[in-house]
């Protein structure tokens, strides 16, 4: 983030990338029909009925998914920037006024009079944020093809080389089509060939969904599809977007009907799609989206498929081939990924979490890089203007999800859109924290979006939940206790800080307790069954967030040498806290008193008073068996099964148990035909890309688990992955993780450090510390953790 007289992050991101021209050819990226991959490779026998069987193509600011149809094919397209509305605050003017009724209403029982009494004056205005929406579709149309009379068909996403494909035959003529979206060019590249000279035709068109946008032609090979976003919730649009679409003909005719370019006779035809919109930064609307596609297109073009292609993947590998993963293969790795899907359940196919691990790490390359925005609800991918949700951020467990695996998988840098947004919301989370609340710092409720709104939205019983900026604050934390980098550090106190100050001045004494704790709030988003209301005081899931942000903002100002009263501050007010407490059913209390057997449903998605089993690590087996055995209770009441997010959460607390089995069954579940869509995306249902993120951090946790400075290597491995490896993984302390398995032990692990310090591995009851030397590798063989 920038002031307005220069460049902004976003402005750096989409200017035209002269970098990618200097990436040498990676020779043979570009194969048609590249060898079926059991960990690496999506592929089917059959065009895409439906959006959640086409494959996603992303270089984290612009997406793609893809049909594969023969005689017709969809490409819809997305640009991270493209949602409704426009700038806007929408506190509610009434809201600090109305907060201490509210207040007393909790404390005195009367739930439902507190709720009312929310509805009516705390709540945002509008009362919904922001749509993230499609920009459209182009619909390419190939004259005189016949899909019945197409054979050797094959539709395919690459993994490793970041391409999608698809190819077939008709009347002795191979017809390929492949697709990369490049971070460098800043461009989505599709190139048609065929087998004989002169056999590539198609027309090709645009249509969209929204009501503002408009289909043009520019020169003789270039459509242009763009105009203003909608207005939102009654929030005017505010933004310009175009997508410039230019065709590149070898040999052949280009020629322009209605709306529409033809292309007959060629040899081979290369499509290149820029998309952009007036976005420069919540409050800054002011780009010039034209100029910006106009760039980028006239730069592409003169590089060609070729290259733009093995740019693509020397700057996707660069990242995707840092962690490999092996958790065996079967017969069943080799059929085509729908029928894996839907034999997962009933069939053993270990390759098949390896590529569910490798798709999650596949897909968050291609939502969240550098200078985007961050993984939404769906990632990148939208089909719709009006998606479920919004696909918006939710925060009070998905957009958290979304960058579980980001650190343990070696992908740091891909955390940078999540802290740039923190830093937003730390803005426009202040003038809610002080119009709101009367408070200092900033706070951000359930759900924010491009323009990031952080009043409470939706209902009270969903949006007045004030912790959803302080859990982000644990993934800027983790940035600097994976990587521990001082100068960072420094750069994220302020706005750790500011967090921990709105806190400071909130919490407020439960009369019955005389623990601080948090009111308004709620366990997201699970009624109590003390009224038709989720609303509360001091829920399990603030204390064990607030008591991170306290204890991360005290360490971070001790190593920084911060002032010593901020530090006293927070130690105190931590200590205040109200602690974790066993209820009736031996069960960890979600609430702070013992609501759980009469809340309004005891298999709710949410498990939210588990957060401090995972992500956090305030609850563990071997510091605190009692809570630990409670979480356990409360897992086995609230069940296995639930919506796809919320399965990828169960696979992770049941791995904190160190119970391999239980996780990889439910992991098992996340993975077949109810859970995990065609295209491997994770059904909600509808979609949502986090449980995509959270099964891949699952399968991480069942191997290895970073615990402040302790190690631990196969806590939770499954009988049913009885030899493998893992290798690439990062742990906190700037330390790498390579390890492997034989016969369900561990046969070798390689500590490889970046800086110096001591560092404690377990695995099962064998314990080694380690005086770590950055830059030397400690080898450990066997069960036993012997010195290699």
């Amino acid at each position: 983030m920038s002031d307005h007289s220069g460049l902004t992050r976003r402005d750096a991101l989409i200017a035209t990338s002269s970098a990618a021209a200097t990436i040498a050819l990676t020779p043979g990226v570009s194969a048609a029909a590249p060898v079926a991959s059991a960990t690496d490779m999506l592929w089917y026998r059959q065009p895409a009925a439906e959006w959640v069987e086409a494959l996603p193509i992303g270089n984290g600011r612009l997406g793609a998914m893809l049909f594969g149809g023969i005689d017709q094919e969809r490409i819809q397209l997305n640009e991270d920037t493209v949602w409704g509305g426009g700038p806007y605050d929408p506190v509610n003017p009434a809201a600090r006024e109305a907060l201490p009724e509210v207040r007393r209403l909790i404390f005195a029982g009367e739930h439902d009079a507190a709720d009312a009494l929310a509805k009516e004056k705390l709540m945002a205005v509008p009362l919904s944020q922001m749509s993230y929406q499609t920009v459209g579709d182009l619909q390419l149309v190939v004259p005189g093809a016949d899909p019945a009379a197409a054979t050797n068909y094959r539709r395919h996403l690459d993994l490793d080389a970041a391409l999608a494909g698809v190819s077939y035959t008709i009347d002795g003529v191979t017809y390929t089509r492949e697709a990369v979206a490049s971070p460098g060019d800043q461009v989505i590249a599709i190139r048609l060939t065929a087998s004989r000279p002169g056999k590539v035709a198609f027309d090709l068109g645009a249509s969209s969904p929204q009501k503002n946008f408009a289909v043009a032609i520019e020169g003789g090979d270039t459509l242009v599809l763009g105009g203003r976003n909608g207005a939102d919730n009654g929030i005017a649009g505010a933004l310009r977007v175009e997508a410039r679409v230019r065709v590149i003909a070898k040999r052949g005719t280009v020629r322009l009907g209605a709306g529409l370019i033809k292309v007959r006779s060629a040899d081979s035809v290369t499509i290149l799609i820029a998309m952009a919109t007036s976005y420069r930064r919540f409050d800054d609307v002011g780009g010039d989206p034209a100029a910006i596609t106009r760039g980028q297109i006239a730069a592409a073009s003169g590089r060609g498929f070729d290259r733009i292609a093995a740019d693509t993947a020397a700057a996707h590998r660069e990242i995707y081939r840092r962690v490999s993963i092996d958790l065996g293969r079967s017969v069943a790795a080799d059929k085509p990924t729908d029928a894996r899907i839907r034999q997962s359940e009933t069939t053993d196919d270990p390759a098949l979490a390896a590529l569910y691990f490798n798709y999650g790490r596949y897909l968050l390359i291609g939502s969240s890089r550098p200078g985007s925005q961050p993984a939404n609800l769906q990632g990148i991918w939208n089909e719709s203007v009006r998606p479920p949700w919004g696909s918006k951020y939710t925060v009070n467990i998905n957009t958290e999800m979304n960058y579980w695996p980001a650190e343990p998988t070696a992908m740091p840098e891909l955390i940078e859109p999540l802290i740039a947004m923190v830093r937003d919301i730390a803005i426009t989370g202040a003038r809610t924290a002080r119009d709101m609340y009367g408070a200092r710092g900033w706070v951000c409720h359930h759900n924010t979006d491009l323009w990031r709104a952080t009043a409470p939205i939706d209902g009270p019983q969903f949006g007045l939940w004030p912790t959803g900026g302080a859990w982000l604050c644990l993934h800027l934390w983790d940035r600097y206790d994976y990587g521990r980098d001082k100068a960072y550090l420094a750069a994220i106190y302020p706005i750790l800080y500011g967090a921990s100050l709105f806190f400071l001045d909130t919490l407020v004494k439960d009369p019955k307790t005389g623990w601080m704790v948090t009111n308004p709030s709620l366990s997201p988003e699970n009624n109590h069954g003390r009224g038709a209301t989720s609303l509360c005081a001091g829920p399990t899931m603030d204390m064990q967030i607030i008591r991170d942000l306290f204890t991360n903002t005290a360490d971070a100002a001790r190593i920084l040498g911060r002032d010593p009263a901020d530090v006293s501050a927070l130690d105190a007010m931590r200590a205040r806290l109200a602690p974790g407490r066993v209820g009736a059913q031996g069960q960890l209390m979600e609430w702070q008193e013992d609501w759980d057997a009469g809340a309004e449903d005891i298999h709710h998605r949410h498990v939210s008073h588990l957060y401090g089993l995972f992500p956090s690590n305030q609850i563990d087996v071997d510091r605190t068996p009692e809570l630990a055995a409670a979480a356990k209770r409360s897992l086995e009441i609230r069940g296995d099964k639930a919506t796809g997010w919320a399965t990828a959460w169960r696979i992770n607390l049941w791995a904190r148990l160190r119970d391999g089995d239980h996780a990889h069954a439910i992991l098992r579940f996340l993975l077949g035909p109810e859970r995990t869509y065609p295209n491997m995306f994770d059904a909600h249902p509808p979609f949502q890309i986090d449980g995509n993120f959270g099964g891949a951090s699952g399968i991480v946790e069942m191997l290895m688990q970073s615990l402040g400075d302790d190690i631990l290597l196969l806590p939770a491995l499954p009988r049913a992955w009885p030899s493998g490896s893992l290798t690439g993984l990062r742990a906190r302390g700037a330390c790498g993780i390579d390890l492997s398995w034989r016969d369900g032990v561990l046969a070798e692990a390689r500590i490889r450090p970046d800086i110096d310090g001591k560092r404690t591995v377990r695995c099962g009851t064998a314990r080694r510390t380690l005086d770590l030397l950055a830059g030397r590798p400690v080898v450990l063989r066997g069960p036993g953790l012997a010195l290699g």
